[in-house]
């Protein structure tokens, strides 16, 4: 995630802003399964159990696919929208729980009959007509329309459906999902995607993955994307506008599409350029980038202040700089592949994404690592870089704060010094290696960290991840 402005605020740094497995790993199900109390009962829990959005997600169940199919016109606003989630129980369920927000509900199945339904805020409360048994694979269709609007994050931004003068913004971390699809809307419950889009002749509708085709008909066209990787629902966009289109392939096989605004194509090509070579060189420190598609959307959307890692395709709200470019690449790897079970450890997405712009500039011939650090450290300790640590943000409102994508990189830093360059670039392609596709935690980050370099970490990542306030100089 990166924000487009300063001072830093929301989604910022302070140097520059920028099918799945056919069964529930028991680890992933154990924590669906018992997210509350109310697990204990054949109804599927209200949240995944995450301390800062309580009723993101739900339990007791998993998705193994979405299939969605969307007409949207620019003009009105309207949504018309039929969703198709492939699931399997993690509990024998005699209701559950979908995260859905604003649109109007004119229709629901659950394994083609009709089901009973009904809302509660953010809640779309679904009861079968029949017990779903644990073990059971399920499929439940949502129809659905109207306007779909943006949700307000607790830092006061928004995200979700975003509408523009020719379109759509679709940017959802970490809330935004539900806006415009029935979701499991928790990083902990990853799924395969196909997305149909169908937009007015002239706009173009970008979703993840690979594009399948398209097909212009009586005044509309018809985008058919497949995301066949898992991925969370927050990292799911289906971005509208008048754009134009550049497709490629690279060196390395990963189909690209680029889609741009036409008011920030001058300034996006020179940038957009280099996207190939920067996956090359964060493949090398990495390891194998995750997806088999790439690309970027760049809209014009001056109200939105941020880009997104949407995965395969990050979303820019006006023309990126490098260093931008650079940071949403990387989070292709850290918090795209490798996902958060909490955001409370966005850290793990935001500081390595903001290291990888300092490693990157350092070895292109910009600024060292160690100066950004340095330029860091010079701020007094009452500078909003020392406020909360970068593994505990306290709320909502705080995970895109400074201390979380700066003080995060900041650690990363200090752990290179202390290890060596080369068991660091160890950690981090053990790390991306391990977790691909899957999720992992701080814990488990710190003992990788300390068995790949065979050293005693502790007072570093206490000192730098878990203790307010500004450390005491090394």
């Amino acid at each position: 995630m990166a924000h487009s402005g300063q001072p830093p605020a929301r989604r910022t740094t302070v140097l520059s802003r920028t099918a799945v497995a056919a069964t529930v790993p028991v680890a992933l199900a154990a924590l669906l399964a018992a997210a509350s109390p109310a697990a204990a009962g054949p109804v599927g829990t209200a949240g995944a159990g995450d301390p800062y959005f309580p009723l993101a997600g739900n339990g007791g169940y998993h998705v193994h696919h979405y299939d969605l199919t969307l007409r949207y016109d620019p003009g009105s606003r309207h949504l018309d929208g039929r969703a198709v989630l492939t699931a399997r129980a993690t509990r024998t369920l005699s209701r559950f729980d979908l995260d859905f927000s604003g649109l109007n509900v004119t229709g629901l199945t659950v394994d083609g009959t009709p089901a009973r339904f009904r809302r509660e805020g953010q809640e779309l409360v679904v009861t079968p007509r029949r017990t779903l048994h644990r073990g059971h694979t399920f499929r439940v269709t949502v129809t659905y329309s109207g306007t779909p609007r943006p949700v307000t994050d607790p830092d006061g931004s928004l995200d979700g459906w975003i509408p523009t003068d020719d379109g759509a913004f679709v940017a959802g971390e970490p809330q935004g999902a539900m806006t415009w699809f029935p979701a499991n809307n928790h990083p902990l419950d990853k799924a395969s995607y196909d997305f149909t889009l169908t937009v007015p002749a002239g706009r173009t509708a970008v979703a993840n993955g690979v594009l399948l085709g398209s097909r212009t008909a009586h005044g509309r066209t018809t985008f058919r994307w497949r995301q066949s990787e898992p991925m969370a629902a927050y990292l799911a966009t289906a971005t509208i506008g008048t754009f134009q289109v550049k497709q490629y392939t690279t060196r390395s096989g990963i189909k690209v599409y680029d889609a741009v605004d036409p008011r920030e194509a001058n300034a996006a090509a020179p940038v957009l350029g280099k996207l190939p070579s920067v996956l090359e060189w964060e493949s090398r420190l990495f390891g194998p980038y995750p997806w088999r598609a790439a690309g970027s959307i760049v809209d014009h959307a001056p109200d939105v202040g941020y880009a997104l890692e949407t995965q395969t395709r990050p979303v820019y709200d006006s023309a990126p700089d490098l260093a931008t470019l650079v940071h949403e690449s990387a989070h292709q790897w850290f918090g795209d592949s490798v996902s958060l079970t909490t955001w409370k450890d966005i850290w793990l997405n935001e500081g390595f994404a903001t290291y990888a712009e300092w490693l990157y500039a350092e070895q292109h011939g910009g600024r060292s690592a160690q100066a950004a650090f340095d330029e860091l450290y010079a701020l007094p300790a009452d500078d909003e870089l020392w406020e909360f640590p970068p593994a505990d943000p306290g709320s909502g409102a705080n995970i895109f704060g400074t201390p979380v994508y700066a003080r995060g990189a900041m650690t990363l830093h200090q752990l290179c010094r202390a290890v060596g360059d080369r068991a660091f670039l160890r950690i981090l392609r053990a790390w991306a290696d391990a977790h691909r596709h899957g999720h992992g935690t701080t814990a488990q980050f710190e003992r990788l960290a300390e068995r790949i370099s065979g050293r005693q970490l502790d007072t570093l990542f206490r000192t730098w991840l878990h203790t307010p306030g500004k450390p005491p100089a090394a």
